[in-house]
């Protein structure tokens, strides 16, 4: 399924949003580390843009111009570039091993009494993240802990 850039990006603000920013899953997942550079890079480039053209103009003059707003454009890119990952991750089939584990944690849920939705025959990354976010919601850290 070919996504455009902008559903991409918009899936990537949710998957952001739902994905458990817990320790135990640092080692585990790379979405951990994703998530805070690209929150980091939401806040820091857009100013840092500004500052490079603004600065490279000031030192090179405006014959530089357009080399400027190229590194300007490079740093407005980059909070894109991980929403943009994340959104393709977040449309990503889960891998056979992730896929039992993740049928694994919906069935003890449900036997702690979760009130969840059955689970997906094809799951993505994006099931994956909202169950772990019920779990460590919902669920006492002794239990949760057996997981990790």
């Amino acid at each position: 399924m070919a996504l455009t850039i902008q559903t991409m990006v918009k899936d990537g603000q949710q998957y952001m949003q739902t994905w458990p920013m817990q320790q135990q899953l640092y080692a585990m997942f790379p979405e951990c580390r994703v998530i805070s550079a690209t929150k980091f890079s939401i806040k820091v480039m857009p100013a840092m843009a500004v500052l490079t053209v603004a600065v490279l103009v000031n030192l090179q003059g405006y014959e530089k111009l357009p080399q400027a707003l190229a590194a300007g454009a490079l740093f407005l890119s980059l909070p894109v570039q991980g929403l943009m990952w994340l959104g393709h991750r977040s449309n990503q089939i889960l891998p056979p091993s992730l896929k039992s584990w993740y049928l694994d944690i919906h069935h003890k849920m449900q036997m702690q009494g979760c009130a969840l939705q059955s689970p997906k025959a094809k799951p993505k990354y994006n099931e994956l993240a909202k169950l772990l976010k019920t779990a460590f919601d919902e669920l006492d850290k002794a239990f949760t802990k057996r997981w990790f």
